[in-house]
């Protein structure tokens, strides 16, 4: 079964969710190495490589 839109969160857990992404790009994009992104904000690798290759 499928969750829907936002994967079940609130409105504050999407917006966390999204800060959080939009971080992990930002430091990517100034440099940063994924293992090391994901670390600091105690997410994934794969979460840091998928919010990277969604920016694009």
């Amino acid at each position: 079964m499928r969750y829907p839109q936002g994967g079940g969160l609130t409105d504050a857990g999407r917006a966390a969710r999204e800060r959080i992404r939009l971080q992990a790009v930002d430091r990517f994009e100034r440099g940063g190495k994924n293992q090391e992104i994901a670390a600091e904000l105690r997410v994934s690798v794969r979460s840091v490589a998928q919010s990277v290759a969604g920016a694009g």
